[in-house]
């Protein structure tokens, strides 16, 4: 089972009195002559009442509907009641809050974000199935749960244990559930059937709770800030996108890693102050700040690499198959990108000869295997679009001069064919560039604009709490100020997620749609077949880096045609990623198709090295 432990603290219904204990004794006197029915809960009669006049057992705290209107203090003398609120007394009491551990933190996280995917039309049995199975796993392979010693913090290991397996009364394997689920420690208890259990006393739990740290909310926020092993990968909130995208991968959904991150900047997933989402009862301040709370967007490559760590860690099997009919596969990929950057869809022909000519849609290519001796996988959607440039560097060599040629070519001959039009680049690279220029104001804006700061201030101690709130109060009332003074109109609603960013319609001439243009300008036929006019090609990497750099090639625009940097600019804005990064998956996937070229230049340079010598 899932979620958290939910160790309540006791039901806080107090008085004091200025006079005494007399009081007290004469009022309990009178509310047990007046309510005798016993207690629901305990079968105790034993009654008090709150300040708002309900009868509650004394010994359960169990509080009943009946309530007595009016408590009569003039027959004792000399006496002033002080009746401390009931709420702030609550509230008071509830400062600790339940026990709980990291982990469980990032449990709640994790369950959080695979709901938001399940709205957004992902199966359940990715979080029933699949991410609890990972997370389980996880927990096992870092010694948290489901093992004999699961390390929580070093002073009470075997205290907390032994406190919490008397509680648990499941027999079957855990299940995921969104109501109530077990803990961590108890779900391990299940596991551990030879253990014996005792029954915890006062003292136990008397001493496991002052041993709490009093430095975060968490029980052990303090030792796992501090926590370095060696070989366990410790649970960030950037892994938590890690752990979701590895179950979207195992049961191949048609969301990719761009997507993924995509969702969480239009906070669609919860990411920044995601501990947010906490229950009241899990306070969080001190040492949990640096452990939860997050001031930056994930980054693909970033999330990428902690992916295949976490993959290695749990030593996951080989991930199912990403055969021709999965959205993954290269050719379903590409489809969706030209339709998302308005290109022909004519080029799905010439996508599918370099996919096949450079063997990246085989299967073995494209399934994930962890415990392979090289582990990596493919950027699925970044390898989609590479093969997308490199289709348009055969059509129009993007060199500067030979796609302006054709789109000449072009423009003459759309003025008296307007039925069946030829795909011109240049009016395609004049609209892209305006609707880009908008897309990428927009978000540069919303990115200003974004609050980071959450709305539950985070504090190091109780002492700043007053002063942490104090200030987030004046916060709160001078944004709401300032933005009644610089706009009143009511902003928009919140935008609804989708897989597309660009919306082309046929209708409209400022922004016109090119997926049913020709591509008979830049191809020629040759019998029964169409050959490509451009006869020329630019590798857009000579030479690799060797296998001890951290990057395969190198990427400077100056050195490369306006043209192509404005393509590689283009899809890097609609991956939110570097274009450094799509520009080494070009080369890698020139490297493929072009073998013979760059196996002459090999054996020319080592033929040169033999001549110095």
């Amino acid at each position: 089972m899932w979620l958290l432990t939910t160790q309540k603290t006791e039901s806080p219904f107090l008085f004091a009195v200025s006079r005494g204990e007399l009081f007290d004794v004469l009022c309990f006197r009178i509310y047990r002559r007046e309510f005798q029915e016993r207690c629901t809960q305990c079968a105790a009669v034993s009654w008090g009442l709150t300040d708002e006049g309900k009868y509650y057992c004394t010994s359960c705290h169990n509080v009943t509907e009946r309530s007595k209107e009016v408590i009569h203090t003039e027959s004792i003398p000399n006496t002033k009641i002080k009746a401390i609120s009931r709420g702030l007394k609550r509230k008071s009491k509830l400062e600790k809050g339940w026990d709980w551990y990291v982990c469980e933190g990032f449990q709640y996280i994790l369950c959080q974000q695979a709901e938001a995917l399940k709205t957004l039309g992902v199966g359940p049995e990715l979080k029933n199935e699949v991410l609890h199975n990972f997370w389980k796993r996880y927990l096992q392979k870092s010694k948290q749960a489901y093992c004999k010693n699961p390390v929580y913090t070093s002073g009470r290991k075997v205290t907390v244990l032994e406190d919490h397996l008397s509680h648990s009364d499941w027999t079957s394997d855990p299940e995921l559930s969104d109501a109530h689920c077990l803990s961590l420690v108890e779900s391990w208890a299940e596991s551990q059937s030879d253990v014996q259990s005792r029954k915890p006393s006062s003292s136990t739990r008397a001493s496991h709770s002052e041993t709490a740290s009093i430095c975060s909310g968490s029980l052990d926020g303090v030792e796992y800030s501090q926590r370095k092993e060696k070989g366990i990968v410790k649970m960030t909130v950037p892994r938590t996108l890690a752990f979701l995208y590895l179950s979207l991968l195992w049961q191949r959904e048609a969301v990719t890693l761009s997507d993924l991150l995509r969702f969480v900047e239009e906070d669609h997933i919860p990411y920044v102050n995601a501990f947010e989402r906490f229950p009241e009862e899990m306070k969080l301040y001190g040492r949990d700040k640096g452990i939860f709370a997050v001031e930056s967007w994930p980054d693909y490559e970033d999330i990428y690499k902690k992916m295949i760590e976490i993959a290695i860690f749990l030593d996951l099997p080989r991930f199912p198959d990403i055969t021709e009919d999965c959205y993954l596969h290269p050719n379903i990929l590409v489809m969706k990108y030209l339709m998302e950057v308005n290109l022909p869809d004519e080029m799905q022909g010439l996508t599918c000869q370099v996919v096949k000519m450079t063997g990246i849609g085989e299967v073995d290519f494209l399934t994930f295997d962890p415990i392979a001796k090289m582990a990596k996988t493919v950027k699925y959607d970044v390898q989609a679009v590479a093969v997308i440039v490199v289709a348009l560097k055969l059509l129009f060599l993007l060199d500067d001069n030979v796609e302006w040629s054709l789109s000449d070519l072009a423009e003459d001959y759309n003025e008296d064919h307007q039925d069946k039009p030829w795909f011109d680049f240049r009016k395609w690279y004049q609209v892209m560039k305006k609707t880009v220029d908008e897309k990428k104001q927009k978000r540069e804006e919303a990115r200003a604009k974004y609050l980071w700061k959450s709305e539950k201030p985070l504090y190091h101690s109780y002492i700043d709490k007053p002063v942490v709130y104090k200030r987030r109060e004046m916060v709160v009332n001078l944004q709401k100020q300032f933005s009644a003074l610089a706009d009143c109109t009511p902003a928009p609603g919140e935008k609804k997620p989708s897989s597309f960013q660009f919306n082309w319609t046929e209708k409209g001439t400022d922004r016109p749609c090119f997926h049913g243009h020709s591509l008979r300008g830049v191809l020629s036929k040759k019998g029964q077949s169409l050959v490509i006019k451009n006869s020329l090609y630019w590798l857009s990497t000579q030479k690799f880096c060797r296998s001890y750099c951290k990057h395969v090639t190198t990427y400077e625009e100056s050195n490369f045609s306006l043209s192509y940097q404005f393509v590689l600019n283009l899809f890097s804005f609609l991956l939110r990623i570097k274009a450094s990064l799509l520009h080494e998956e070009v080369s890698l996937i020139e490297k493929k198709l072009f073998k013979r070229k760059y196996m002459s230049s090999n054996e020319s340079s080592r033929s040169r090295r033999v001549r110095r010598r």
